[in-house]
């Protein structure tokens, strides 16, 4: 039994296509894993940085309702002073 030539290079091109996709697919699969875990590290920072926000939010101090107790307390001393006299 005899091989045409032809029939070599045919197959030799489809071995190096083949070569070819599967260097393709393996880069693909690890520029995905890549782009997975740069997600994955952001997801964790917005989270970490939510909980610190979340947490400053928590402990400030409620300036406009100081503001308005404030403003209620002169208006009251305003009020008595001027009754006292």
């Amino acid at each position: 039994m005899t091989i045409h030539p032809e029939h070599t290079v045919k197959s030799a091109e489809l071995a190096e296509l083949r070569r070819s996709l599967d260097v393709g697919v393996v880069r693909t699969d690890g520029h995905l894993a890549l782009l997975t875990q740069r997600s994955d590290q952001a997801e964790r920072d917005i989270c970490e940085l939510a909980e610190r926000v979340r947490h400053l939010e928590h402990g400030r101090w409620p300036l406009p309702s100081l503001a308005a107790l404030t403003g209620i307390a002169s208006l009251a001393l305003t009020v008595w002073q001027a009754a006292g006299r």
